[in-house]
């Protein structure tokens, strides 16, 4: 990727509130130790994204920011609604393309795997998860996206395959990215903490808790 082809990096996530974020880790971590996971999960992609060439980064936020979040991201608040049209709002945010969004749950990814998106040809680009959601999704013309993801049902087994349908069905070149993992339940923090840079705060964490007993 050539730098700066990327016209804006969006993240979309939810301020790491004990009792709100990563439910599904509890049990066997309490409500603290998994918003400490999300955070440190929040933290490693924001940083990874931070060394990608882009016009503009936006953080798109359900809640407040915190000291986890570094210099050089715009801030924007998620709109009400269901994801798909959090999702639709937030590439509403970006005035020209291409754009990326990614999400939260995947501390493992890298500044290579996001370089992949942009100048090279293709109208879309698609992140598949190992549930069948996806972790990220970019398109040319952010203005086409409200009508590729709003009404794709969310949250499900067949999320990531209706998706990546929708994209093709348009008549988009849509380039697919690697699978990866989804942090949901603790069986996936080890998994995908075990993916992660040396050094990352996600698998340090996942590291402390171990040793506590968790």
């Amino acid at each position: 990727m050539s730098a700066g082809s990327l016209a804006t990096l969006l993240v979309i996530a939810k301020e790491p509130v004990p009792g709100r974020v990563k439910t599904r880790l509890t049990p066997p971590y309490t409500p603290g130790e998994a918003a400490a996971l999300a955070e440190a999960a929040l933290a490693d992609t924001l940083h990874t994204v931070l060394r990608v060439p882009a016009r503009r980064r936006v953080l798109v936020l359900a809640g407040a920011p915190g000291p986890w979040l570094p210099p050089g991201f715009d801030v924007a608040a998620q709109r009400a609604g269901g994801l798909d049209e959090r999702i639709a709002a937030a590439f509403g945010l970006c005035d020209r393309g291409p754009a990326l969004l990614v999400g939260m749950d995947t501390p493992q990814l890298t500044a290579e795997l996001v370089e992949e998106v942009g100048g090279d040809g293709h109208d879309a680009w698609f992140g598949p998860a190992a549930d069948g959601g996806f972790w990220a999704l970019g398109i040319a013309e952010p203005a086409r996206a409200a009508a590729l993801v709003r009404g794709v049902p969310m949250s499900t087994r067949d999320t990531g395959a209706i998706q990546r349908r929708r994209l093709a069905e348009a008549g988009l070149r849509v380039s697919d990215l690697p699978v990866l993992r989804d942090v949901d339940t603790a069986a996936d923090a080890a998994e995908v903490a075990a993916r992660c840079a040396a050094g990352s705060r996600f698998a340090a964490t996942v590291a402390a808790l171990a040793r506590a007993g968790r």
